[in-house]
């Protein structure tokens, strides 16, 4: 179990909202490079870490969340809230803004 895995998430979404932390990109490319922090650009994939109830219907009812605690998903690259939890980088988005699934 990694050091990551044993912490517990102190924060929970609201509504139709997200939790994901972001996938570390390659550090070298395919030539054997390796690229500064600089270099990198941010990463559209994540993995989701904690999922709100899902969107409440006009009708009362809620709206079943697309996604599950585990998923790796490819988001909209400008979306999303970042916040830091115990030195640890997060982003919240809405599930609208997750384009897909990462199978």
């Amino acid at each position: 179990m990694t050091q990551q895995a044993a912490k517990k998430i102190t924060l929970k979404p609201l509504g139709n909202r997200v939790l994901v932390q972001r996938l570390e990109p390659e550090e070298k490319m395919k030539g054997g490079i390796i690229l500064p922090d600089s270099a990198k650009k941010k990463q559209e994939s994540a993995k989701v870490v904690a999922v709100g109830p899902g969107k409440r219907l006009d009708d009362g009812k809620t709206l079943p969340m697309p996604v599950k605690i585990g998923d790796v998903v490819l988001m909209d690259k400008y979306s999303g809230q970042e916040v830091t939890i115990d030195d640890e980088e997060y982003m919240i988005l809405k599930a609208d803004d997750i384009i897909a699934i990462i199978e």
